[in-house]
Parts: C-alpha cells; sequence; structure tokens
C-alpha cells in the first residue's frame, strides 16, 4: 500500500495560512500598517479602491529592504522580529511572525517597491498566487510601497462572501484608526476611490482624535494619566454627557496596540457608576504600558487578544485612575483630604479689631393675645402680602375641590361601557387614562388593558414606516433654518449608504465638506424638535441592531427610526392623543409587540378582578 501522507506544496498552505490572517480587505490592510510602523516610517500612506478589492497600496518613508530582504519577506515565518522563543515575551513590535506578505501574496497579485536608506538604486517583485513573476531593480524613494492587487482573485469563494463596499470600507476605517489613534508622532494619510478620507498630521493624543473624530470632542475629553509600578495608564474618557447607546469608540491599547478586553472594559464601566444610564456605555480611548513579560499577546490570530500576568492589579489601577479623573473635573463627587482647616472661609476681622455681640431687642409689653396690642400695631406690606397668597391658595383650593367634587358626581351618574369587536379590536371610548405617564388605561366590556405608550407608538410608526418603504414615498417637513451635523468619519460613511433610504423617509439631507452633513427637512410626522439629535440617535439606533440583531438595512432603519421618534415614557398625553394611539395601534397589522418583541398590551379580566377582592 502506498505512502498517503505528504506535504502540502507552498501554494496551498500559504493559502491555508491566508485564511486566518486575511479574512476580508480590512485585515491586508491591518498587516500591512503594522509592518510600515514597524519600518521606522514618519509618513505612511493608505490608498484604496472598490474598499480593497480591486487595490490597497501602502506607502511609507520608513528604512526600506535590501533586495533579499525583500526577496525573503515572502517567505513564510519570516521575520526580523524573532531569533529565538524567548524574544516572544520582550516583543514590542507589531508584525512579528512573518505569515502576512506570504499569506497576501498566495490570494493576490502583489507589487512590492523598496529602497534602503543610503541605497542608489531600489529592488521591485511582483507576484501573483505565491509565485514571483518579475524581480528587478528599480529606481524608487526610500522607504516601502506595497500594493495589493485583486484580493481573493483565484479563490472566489472567498471573494463572493465578502459584503458590499459600504461595509468593507467601515472596517478598514476602523483598522486605519486602530493603528492611527496610539501613534500621533507619526503621519497618516487615507484615500479611498481618489477621496480623501483622513489627512492626519503629527501631534499629540488629543489632536489625533480630534482629527480622527472631530473638533467637537476638544470638550468632550477628560484626560486620565496613572503611574505605577506595574502599569503606565494614559489617554482620555469621554464625559458621561456623551455616552453612547453602542460600544462603537472604545479603544484600548496595550503598548500600542489596540486589543480587546471584556474584563478592563468592566473597569471602565465600574469607574462610571452611576454616572451612565444602565443602557448606554462610556467611550474612551485609553493606552496601557506594561511590560512585555506580563503579558501573552500570541494567544489569538489577530493578537486583539491578551493574558495579563496580575489583571486583577491592573483593573483596580484603571477604575480608580478614571474615578480621580472624574473627580477632579467635576464630573463626579470627590473628597480633597489634603485641605488645611485654615483654608476654610473665615469671617473678616473688624478695623478695629474688637468682635461685637450682637443684641437683640425684646419689647417686654407686648402680648400677642391682647386684642388691644394686636390692633394697635399696622400690618407691614408684607404682612399683607402673605395674607393675599394664603387666601388666594385657599380660594383656588375651594374651587378645584368643588370642580373635583363634580366630575366625581358626573362619573358617578355615567356608566361607561366599551364595546370592543373580539376584546381589542374597534374602540368606541370615550375616554382614557394616563398612569404614571407611561401606561394608558381603557376599558374594555370584559375588563380593562393597559397599553405602554412608547411600546405602542414604536409599533406604529415602525409598520408606518415599512409601509412609506412599500409607497416609495413619504410626506417631508422643512426646517425653518438648515442645520449642520457633523459626524465621525465612519458615522459620515454609514450615513452617506442610508442616505437613500432617509430620502424616502422624508429626510433631506445633503454632503456638505468633510464629514459634515446638511439637513434641510425630516419626516412631517416627526416629535423631535431637534433634527441633528433625532440623526445622531438614529445612527446609535441603527449600529446598535446593526450590532446585536443583524438586521436587513430597511428593516433596521424601521426599527431605528420608530425607537428614535417614538413617544416616549413621561410624556404627558391628551385625551385625543391617548385615544389616537389606541385607534391606530389596533389598526396595526401585529398590534400587540414592539418592534423589538416587547408587549404593548396587557389584559385584566373582570374575573381576574373579582378574585383579587374575595375574601
Amino acid at each position: 500500500m502506498p505512502d498517503i501522507i505528504q506535504l502540502l506544496p507552498d501554494s496551498v498552505a500559504n493559502q491555508i495560512a491566508a485564511g486566518e490572517v486575511v479574512q476580508r480587505p480590512a485585515s491586508a490592510v491591518k498587516e500591512l500598517l503594522e509592518n510600515a510602523l514597524d519600518a521606522g516610517s514618519s509618513f505612511i500612506k493608505l490608498v484604496v479602491k472598490d474598499a480593497g478589492k480591486t487595490l490597497i497600496q501602502i506607502i511609507d518613508n520608513g528604512c526600506g529592504m535590501s533586495e533579499t530582504d525583500a526577496r525573503m519577506s515572502f517567505e513564510r515565518h519570516a521575520t526580523s522580529k524573532i531569533k529565538k522563543a524567548e524574544d516572544l515575551f520582550a516583543i514590542r513590535t507589531m508584525g512579528f511572525r512573518g505569515e502576512a506578505l506570504a499569506s497576501i501574496a498566495a490570494i493576490a497579485q502583489v507589487e512590492l517597491r523598496t529602497k534602503r536608506i543610503g541605497d542608489e538604486i531600489g529592488v521591485k517583485i511582483d507576484i501573483e498566487a505565491s509565485e514571483i513573476k518579475s524581480q528587478e531593480a528599480f529606481n524608487c524613494p526610500e522607504g516601502t510601497s506595497i500594493s495589493v492587487k485583486n484580493l481573493f482573485f483565484n479563490v472566489p469563494a472567498r471573494r463572493n462572501f465578502l459584503k458590499s463596499d459600504t461595509v468593507e470600507l467601515r472596517h478598514i476605517i476602523e483598522e486605519f484608526q486602530r493603528v492611527a489613534i496610539p501613534n500621533p508622532q507619526i503621519a497618516f494619510s487615507f484615500h479611498h476611490n481618489n477621496t480623501e478620507i483622513f489627512n492626519l498630521p503629527i501631534g499629540n493624543l488629543k489632536q489625533r482624535l480630534m482629527a480622527v473624530f472631530g473638533s467637537s470632542y476638544n470638550n468632550r475629553l477628560i484626560p486620565v494619566e496613572e503611574s505605577t509600578g506595574i502599569v503606565v495608564i494614559k489617554g482620555y474618557v469621554v464625559k458621561p454627557d456623551f455616552a453612547k447607546k453602542t460600544r462603537g469608540e472604545q479603544f484600548f491599547f496595550l503598548n500600542k496596540r489596540f486589543i480587546k478586553s471584556s474584563y478592563l472594559h468592566h473597569a471602565v464601566q465600574s469607574a462610571f457608576e452611576q454616572l451612565l444610564p444602565s443602557d448606554s456605555y462610556a467611550s474612551y480611548f485609553l493606552m496601557l504600558d506594561v511590560n512585555p513579560k506580563s503579558i501573552d499577546i500570541n494567544i489569538h490570530p489577530t493578537k486583539t487578544e491578551v493574558k495579563f500576568e496580575d489583571e486583577k492589579a491592573i483593573y483596580a489601577f484603571l477604575r480608580s485612575a478614571i474615578k480621580k479623573s472624574l473627580g477632579q473635573f467635576n464630573i463626579a463627587p470627590s473628597i480633597d483630604f489634603n485641605q488645611e482647616a485654615h483654608l476654610y472661609n473665615m469671617p473678616v476681622k473688624p478695623v478695629d479689631g474688637v468682635y461685637k455681640i450682637p443684641t437683640i431687642k425684646v419689647d417686654p409689653d407686648y402680648n400677642p393675645f391682647n386684642s388691644s396690642t394686636a390692633s394697635s400695631t399696622q400690618p407691614t406690606e408684607r404682612e399683607m402680602s402673605n395674607r393675599a397668597n394664603w387666601e388666594k391658595m385657599y380660594s383656588r383650593h375651594s374651587n378645584n375641590q368643588l370642580e373635583f367634587e363634580i366630575k366625581k358626581e358626573e362619573e358617578n351618574k355615567e356608566t361607561v361601557f366599551t364595546d370592543w369587536d373580539n376584546e381589542l379590536k374597534e374602540s368606541n371610548l370615550k375616554s382614557s387614562y394616563q398612569l404614571h405617564n407611561k401606561y394608558i388605561l381603557s376599558h374594555i366590556k370584559t375588563g380593562f388593558i393597559i397599553i405602554d405608550q412608547q411600546s405602542a407608538h414604536e409599533r406604529i410608526l415602525y409598520e408606518r414606516i415599512l409601509d412609506n418603504f412599500e409607497r416609495n414615498k413619504s410626506s417631508s417637513q422643512q426646517e425653518l433654518f438648515p442645520k449642520t451635523i457633523e459626524l465621525s468619519t465612519t458615522d459620515f460613511t454609514l450615513m452617506k449608504e442610508l442616505q437613500s433610504e432617509l430620502y424616502l423617509l422624508g429626510f433631506e439631507i445633503n454632503e456638505f465638506g468633510k464629514n459634515t452633513f446638511v439637513i434641510h427637512g425630516v419626516p412631517a410626522d416627526t416629535l423631535e424638535t431637534d433634527s441633528v439629535a433625532l440623526l445622531e440617535q438614529l445612527l446609535e439606533n441603527y449600529k446598535l441592531n446593526l450590532q446585536e440583531l443583524k438586521l436587513e438595512r430597511r428593516e433596521n432603519l424601521a426599527r431605528s427610526i420608530a425607537r428614535s421618534t417614538s413617544i416616549k415614557s413621561g410624556k404627558v398625553l391628551t385625551q385625543e392623543e391617548m385615544n389616537l394611539i389606541i385607534d391606530e395601534l389596533f389598526a396595526c397589522r401585529m398590534p400587540y409587540s414592539s418592534p423589538n418583541g416587547k408587549p404593548t398590551i396587557t389584559t385584566f379580566s373582570s374575573e381576574e378582578l373579582d378574585k383579587r377582592f374575595k375574601k
């Protein structure tokens, strides 16, 4: 029987490795940006076409490579960072496993141009599906330029699984931000389809955050800084007033490498305890510097998960550092135990240096029960005003009491009956009642129902929005003065993706400069008067649904807008508004639950009430 075990060809092995290293264009961007960082670059340029499917190009002014190094860089497990196993525990650089270029070259057409600083001539290498097509001397600038063309051209099944250009571009932007934020000492630029997305000059961390997320972050950031023997913490947290419903802008950087850690995230959330609503998340940009020997960063293919040697201590330091910053900037109450007693406000010493004992004048002959004494004293203007206010209050109380008794008598005279076909379909209600500004109580002939006003209105708006999508028509209410909304690059890209659907729903928004839209109109039946807040909340709800539910775009938009524009708990409703909600709710196709599955109606039968009052 012949032997059946054999070594895989390098091209096949590289494609298998590429499955771990390169899942989508953003994965290739991440690996190439990290290599550019390790080359000691002061400027890195990213050029992308068709969300990376057609072209990904990284240009840097780093140290460059010799002809031999350029050729060796495409071999598997070829790296300049590791010479022995112990080096794994002292690594502070980014790409060190030596699989990135080999994996990318296995599934794309790659062109490498590089020249070392001081060399007269560089080298150019063309590789396609792990096969070197050409290698020649080439005159190019100092540094390295890598172009990745037609990603997954030889793996069509993988290419078919890629998402739309807008979705893939968002992933690329996320990877770009994760590299650019912790390296403000390096200038970055990012172009997509000949359009500049980012242009980040050299600066400090705060300037970099403002360049990435917008100038509005200037007044939102609270600095955090703490230095201990275990960890050095630097960075910023965002004020609780600007907390979001999603976890988008949450960045941990360990030794300048982006990581994910639910344990450390819990430390941040606990530091914001009682400052945030239960459904909101703090935004933060925190850099942790830890001795590489006390962490393991090679436990996950993307190196975004790490193991700490003393994670409990880091948790405690991180939590206390954030609480300290919140206290210093008057976000949370703090007690200054270092304040000296003599610093408290003390009375000013008199000029003559003698303190005078206050005296009290008393009329020994005054008798409040003596009518003659009382009548002889004329009431002051203040006393007359107080007396008039008291009489007015008693008069109002008497009128209210009389009005209440008249209403009660009228209610006792007439018996209210509600005729609902099949219990809940058609309403002939004359009146409804609002409980705690949150629930609507209504009679039915077999008992009564309680309606959650917010959930019910969400259901009404949700079905109305879906109907508008079907008709491709919705009325719009024009803004008296157009408003501008500045978004982060990620949110701006998302808004462009949703712009056509939003137009069908009555939103009239146009691009106006970099990362900015002008709002000309909103849906006519919108209750929210602040159109900027409405769109910001809509985007947050959309991203939240995208993360948790993976909904189709129009379904997601319908839920997001219904959630953003619905009547909220705590709003006082008039009789007409309550009756309108009831009528429109039971005209819905699915009146008994909100779009997210929460019940809108609870029914109490007369039999159930009778049982509760029986002895």
